[in-house]
């Protein structure tokens, strides 16, 4: 056989670029300000500032970029090598002080900052508003920590638009390139993706972002490849805003029933929540086609973020690790190992070529008594057992470890007020908790925006260990780092063109897929006498809703309201809405799940308890007679060392919004024999005893649009979801299941005879039973 080319192989990232003997092909676009996009026909493209002094270095024809501006062509530059290569030798260039600043990962960011309050910033001194600056101009902060504390980790959260995200992530990289080594930012986002109820869905129109079910909703459609489709979507999405690492997905069991953040996660089944996970790595890291550069990754490709090792789900009784009363996860059921799962077999285990989730965050909980080795009760992150000898050698985990958000900060002054979260190190100073993250085996600390307690704890280790072994331990941690700019192609094009942002992020395509997606994940839970579907224009009562007066995390105490229960705009589209009961065929009855609070009362504790009382998953009061008499687990050195038993036996708590509760039978009276629907959203189980017989049918849902649900009562889309959760029948049942053990409940039996239990759900025909049943079901 005649050959008429000769070819070589270049291997980059792990795949193969093909170079034939013809000319590399080697064209510019200048994007706004004086950002250059390098296109060349045997390489990546190559983005760069002619601000920021890099240069382009020709070696045969083909171009890198001069990061380092020493006009040679280091291994960390040069696309053609390996990862591991390029990102061992840059670490071996870095500073003690540039490694310290890439193992800090930002507070939250907004673009552009807040005047006041969280997250606040100024520019030239001045909120933004009065400075004259565009908003997506870099604050003052940020430059501080950009170039004084060598940060290169930003988490974003608020952006004022898709554009403005992308002009502001230009301006960010254009000034790192030109700093040092020219590293550039990895910037990440926790979950954005989530829908806003009241927004109407029209097909061909956008929005600023693609909106799909929260992590539970998508759990419902117990359907993997629509998570790994989302991830996909997202990831696309992700990039144009300038984002290269999510920070999720959050794979926690939801075994305890009460938790704040189970809404997060994907459930209590540890294959289906492994299912997912897989699924949802896959999605996000993966690049295809001409966007991929090697081994799965390219510019289409964002770093996952597992949170949280080894699972923050069975804290003890529901309460939330955030605050000191929440401090520990308990394992009364010894089911420690099945938590691992959704990580060991789920996100460590992809189908895809990028192999395994990249980064894990482990949460704020002390895994009580989990230590098996060294017999320590501290936060995850601080305990080498937990991070050292199972995460990194028994399941040969080698990505980066971050800290959840504050866990080196100092906590506050009682154990409701929100702080830093130093849990079983709340007696040792900042500096010391820096050190023993990096001791236990951890790389990176979230939050933290300040590089003086990172080189303070290098210097302890050099005390103990050497400057040798210290300088070693400081480039291993570097080069996992590293490994996380590399894949996803930053160090090749860091920019973004934003009239391209503009046109990806929340495209007409993306919002149908998102919105179907919602359809999918709504669960249809009673049907007494086939009432739905609706007929279109029928006469329909919508109360209006309550929202109860709530404490957010900061102390904020909000006052109630009564709100239109939708967007009535929307559902005029559907029905004939009207004015009582008396003129409706129907009513509809919107409510949430019942709200009792976080499981800490400071009254309780000024009156002399202990602070602690019960989480009630029903709407009535409810007294803990089933409780422990004795908790689990307790202490806190520096707060509230006299309190060593958390238990609220025989306490009693009423929800908030109680008056959900009222509407719900008081609508039933008004409407008579006429059928009342009630429509719930939910991001935990909770107990339908109170009302379920006084209902006709019930439709529950984890976070949707409003339009969505009327497409359901309409019958325009069939339900299709399962639950991803068991409903409990009571609260003794809820009393009685341990933190840490799945499908442990009684379940809720309806008038119908159906059994509220995980993987139930219901269509037009009846109960589901179908392929997704068959393989998850219990």
């Amino acid at each position: 056989m005649i050959r008429s080319k000769t070819a070589v192989i270049i291997v980059s990232l792990g795949t193969a670029f093909l170079f034939s003997c013809e000319k590399n092909s080697v064209s510019e676009t200048q994007l706004d300000g004086d950002i250059v996009i390098l296109k060349q026909s045997m390489g990546p493209n190559l983005g760069y500032s002619k601000n920021s002094g890099v240069s382009i270095l020709d070696q045969e024809g083909l171009k890198f970029k001069d990061l380092n501006k020493n006009g040679q062509l280091d291994k960390y530059e040069d696309w053609r090598l390996p990862v591991d290569e390029r990102a061992k030798d840059l670490a071996s260039k870095m500073s003690v002080e540039q490694i310290a600043g890439l193992m800090l990962y930002s507070s939250h960011q907004s673009i552009p900052a807040a005047a006041g309050g969280f997250g606040a910033g100024t520019y030239g001194g001045k909120p933004i508003h009065e400075s004259g600056m565009p908003t997506s101009s870099l604050s003052d902060q940020q430059k501080k920590f950009l170039t004084e504390d060598n940060l290169r980790h930003v988490l974003i959260t608020r952006v004022e638009s898709p554009e403005i995200a992308a002009q502001w992530n230009n301006y960010a990289q254009e000034l790192v390139e030109g700093l040092g080594l020219g590293i550039p930012a990895n910037n990440s986002s926790d979950p954005r993706h989530g829908p806003v109820a009241s927004t109407e869905y029209n097909a061909g129109s956008g929005g600023s972002i693609s909106m799909w079910p929260e992590s539970l909703g998508l759990a419902a459609t117990f359907d993997p490849s629509l998570v790994e489709r989302f991830g996909e979507v997202a990831s696309i999405e992700y990039r144009a805003l300038g984002l290269a690492t999510a920070l999720s997905p959050q794979i926690d069991l939801g075994t305890e029933p009460r938790w704040n953040r189970l809404k997060g996660t994907f459930g209590e089944d540890s294959r289906l929540s492994a299912d997912m996970a897989r699924a949802y790595v896959d999605g996000f890291q993966s690049s295809k086609g001409e966007h991929e550069i090697g081994m799965g990754w390219g510019f289409h490709s964002v770093n996952t973020m597992v949170k949280h090792w080894p699972s923050g789900g069975p804290e003890e009784g529901g309460r939330d690790g955030h605050f000191a009363y929440g401090k520990f996860a308990v394992y009364p059921g010894n089911n420690f190992e099945e938590h691992l799962i959704p990580f060991t077999e789920g996100a460590f285990k992809l189908n895809g070529k990028t192999k395994s989730a990249t980064a894990v965050m482990p949460y704020y909980t002390i895994s009580y008594d989990q230590d098996t080795k060294y017999q320590e009760n501290t936060a995850n992150v601080y305990n080498k057992y937990i991070i050292t000898d199972l995460l990194r050698e028994k399941y040969g985990y080698e990505g980066v470890i971050c800290t959840d958000w504050g866990v080196t900060g100092n906590e506050g002054p009682q154990p409701e007020i929100f702080m830093g979260k130093p849990w079983g190190m709340e007696d040792k100073t900042i500096e010391e908790r820096h050190y023993k993250v990096l001791m236990a085996g951890a790389d990176q600390f979230g939050g933290n925006n300040d590089i003086k307690p990172v080189l303070a704890a290098y210097q302890m280790g050099v005390v103990e260990h050497g400057e040798t072994w210290m300088r070693a331990r400081f480039e291993q941690s570097a080069v996992r780092l590293l490994r996380n700019i590399f894949q996803p192609g930053l160090f090749e094009n860091p920019y973004l063109d934003p009239q391209e942002t503009k046109n990806i992020v929340g495209n007409a395509s993306f919002m149908k897929e998102g919105y179907d997606a919602q359809l999918k994940s709504i669960v249809l839970l009673k049907n007494k006498d086939n009432v739905l579907p609706l007929n279109e224009k029928s006469k329909v009562y919508i109360p209006k809703k309550f929202i109860p007066s709530t404490t957010n995390w900061w102390g904020v105490k909000s006052e109630e309201k009564w709100v239109d229960a939708i967007n009535l705009e929307i559902a005029k589209k559907y029905f004939d809405l009207v004015e009582s009961p008396d003129e409706a065929d129907f009513a509809l009855v919107f409510v949430s799940n019942p709200e009792s609070g976080t499981g800490y009362d400071p009254e309780d504790r000024e009156k002399g308890g202990n602070g602690y009382v019960p989480i009630s998953l029903q709407y009535g009061t409810y007294k803990a007679e089933y409780a422990r008499e004795k908790s689990i687990a307790a202490g806190d050195p520096v707060i509230a060392p006299e309190v060593t038993n958390r238990t609220y036996k025989n306490k009693s708590i009423t929800a908030a919004n109680l008056k959900e509760l009222e509407i719900i039978l008081e609508t039933k009276k008004a409407m008579g024999e006429k059928p009342v629907i009630t429509i719930i959203s939910t991001g935990n189980p909770m107990v339908f005893s109170e009302f379920e017989n006084s209902v006709n049918s019930v439709l529950l849902h984890f976070g949707v649009q409003d339009q969505a649900i009327l497409d359901i009562l309409s019958g325009r889309t069939e339900p299709s979801a399962l639950l991803p959760i068991q409903m409990p029948a009571n609260m003794k049942t809820v009393e009685e299941q341990f933190e840490d053990v799945a499908h442990d409940m009684k379940c809720h039996i309806d008038e119908m005879g159906n059994v509220y239990d995980f993987a139930f759900g219901m269509n037009w025909s009846g109960v589901i039973q179908d392929n997704r049943t068959s393989k998850y079901k219990k």
